[in-house]
């Protein structure tokens, strides 16, 4: 499968590798030797988006996210908005026949929308813990998920 090559600073995106035999099949989703420098996964979690159904677009101030999307097909957004860039839109089709993972920074706005016809999942690997150890700090989220929003899914 083709590389996919992000415009916008910061933003990996790693096309993975399905092997498949006759039991079965078997993708890598992290590699600490692939992974962008510096980047060190704290938490794991998996999500069903249900078909039609977005989730995002928001933004960390802190945190840097890692998606791998395996199953179904998925609209994916990112926006780089932040000071220091020019601003750049990019979407891809991800899933199922396009499985990637991906790195997003922070202060890219990023959201995805489950556009096939069936439930899929989504795992992430986030280098930190949400809302802080023991869930005590503030939530690192900025949500631009409200009707009218410039960033629609």
């Amino acid at each position: 499968m083709s590389p996919i090559q992000s415009r916008i600073p910061g933003v990996d995106i790693r096309v993975l590798k399905k092997y498949t035999d006759h039991r079965g099949w078997l993708t890598e989703l992290i590699r600490e030797d692939e992974l962008p420098p510096g980047i060190i996964p704290r938490m794991a979690y998996i999500s069903v988006t249900y078909p039609g159904m977005a989730r995002g677009p928001h933004e960390h101030r802190y945190q840097t996210d890692v998606f791998c999307f395996l199953s179904g097909k998925y609209l994916l957004k990112l926006w780089d908005r932040r000071p220091a860039y020019a601003p750049i839109e990019e979407s891809y089709e991800v899933g199922e026949e396009r499985p990637i993972l991906l790195t997003v920074p922070p202060g890219v706005i990023h959201g995805y929308r489950n556009i096939g016809a069936e439930e899929a999942f989504v795992l992430n690997f986030p280098d930190r813990l949400y809302a802080g150890w023991s869930r005590q700090e503030p939530v690192d989220e900025i949500r631009h998920e409200d009707v009218g929003s410039e960033y629609e899914l």
